[in-house]
């Protein structure tokens, strides 16, 4: 069966929280950069009246919608972001209590995401903010912000001189995601629970002046072309909002996704499938019985290092390679990753969500 790509962003600000860029000024950069697609996430606060397509102005259309990044402002330290997308209505009243947001918005058919949740603070400045994820006993909630640009981008401001550096060279610098990220991710996967995987950029447009100096530290359009989170649909968008949502939020809810590191290349036509007994198969996201075995199939468009991850290990690897086909009969989790020079150093390119083996009888 045929899928349909589309590469969007799922984490970003305007003023009506703490970001720079309106909503248009938001799809415009995100049509720049050939987006189809974004979600806009301020703080505590869901915006109506600005959802739909914008465009075309020789660069196509983008269909922005809004969802909201929640997390109990009476708190301190804020920890506890959570990105909610789809549940069409104000949710922030919930933000006290963790679990009952997570429910809440699963009770109006939206999604719940963790974000950035092993943010760490800037090293030379204690006074930092830091806003991770501290309440792990929460259940049911979707998934878990994989990989946050920004929160991964303080990780390499370790000097003031680095940061000055950086701020103006963080192509240079930038290798992948938390290491603790995703080593929890495979805890959860291990432990049997289904969890999404996706990437963002947390894009603020913050400005900055020191003297006669300004500068825009890490623009809308810049982080557009950096860390994004692809769909796979089974059908096209229409080119109605409402329908084309509907396709974004079941590709998210199901993990139909994979995240791209743009600098490293275009990760478009990236695909990791499984093949099962009489005629069986999946995609991402998806669950496949094992029968006597399946045959697991990596397949991206330039020569790179691909790894097979299972339960937290690597279980095939190749180099330099644009497919990596491995047969298995151990249920579980299996998720990819995918590396590439860029730079002269190796960096992440694309992390898969997972597909799910089940054995005949589980």
């Amino acid at each position: 069966m045929a899928f349909y790509e589309y590469l969007g962003n799922m984490h970003m600000h305007t003023p009506y929280s703490d970001g720079e860029a309106s909503h248009r000024e938001i799809a415009s950069a995100a049509q720049l950069a050939g987006l189809d697609f974004v979600i806009v996430t301020d703080h505590n606060i869901w915006v109506k009246g600005v959802e739909g397509y914008y465009g075309d102005d020789g660069s196509g259309y983008v269909l922005l919608l809004v969802g909201e990044e929640i997390h109990d402002r009476t708190r301190h330290p804020q920890v506890n972001h959570c990105l909610v997308y789809g549940a069409n209505q104000e949710m922030s009243h919930y933000a006290s209590d963790p679990q009952a947001l997570v429910d809440a918005v699963g009770e109006q058919g939206g999604l719940s995401f963790l974000a950035h949740p092993f943010d760490r603070k800037i090293v030379w400045q204690p006074e930092s903010e830091t806003i991770p994820w501290v309440d792990w006993q929460v259940q049911r909630f979707t998934g878990l912000e994989i990989w946050n640009y920004m929160s991964c981008f303080k990780d390499i401001l370790v000097t003031p001189w680095k940061t000055l550096r950086r701020v103006f060279e963080p192509e240079k610098a930038v290798i992948g995601p938390r290491k603790d990220t995703l080593a929890k991710w495979d805890e959860l996967l291990t432990d049997g629970h289904y969890v999404v995987g996706i990437g963002n950029a947390d894009a603020h447009g913050t400005r900055y002046r020191i003297g006669l100096l300004r500068h825009t530290i890490l623009p809308y359009d810049y982080l557009f072309n950096c860390v994004n989170t692809h769909i796979l649909t089974r059908a096209p968008f229409s080119g109605n909002a409402t329908e084309d949502a509907a396709l974004i939020y079941g590709a998210l809810r199901h993990g139909n996704a994979f995240i791209s590191y743009g600098m490293v290349g275009s990760a478009r036509g990236f695909r990791f499938t499984a093949q099962g007994d009489s005629g069986a198969s999946a995609i991402m996201g998806e669950t496949i019985r094992m029968g006597s075995g399946v045959t697991l199939q990596v397949i991206v468009a330039q020569r790179a290092h691909i790894k097979l991850i299972h339960q937290g290990e690597i279980i095939a690897e190749e180099m330099n390679v644009e497919n990596l086909t491995h047969v298995t009969s151990q249920p579980g989790a299996y998720r990819v990753e995918v590396w590439r020079a860029y730079e002269g150093i190796e960096r992440c390119w694309i992390l898969s969500n997972p597909i799910y083996l089940e054995t005949l009888f589980s």
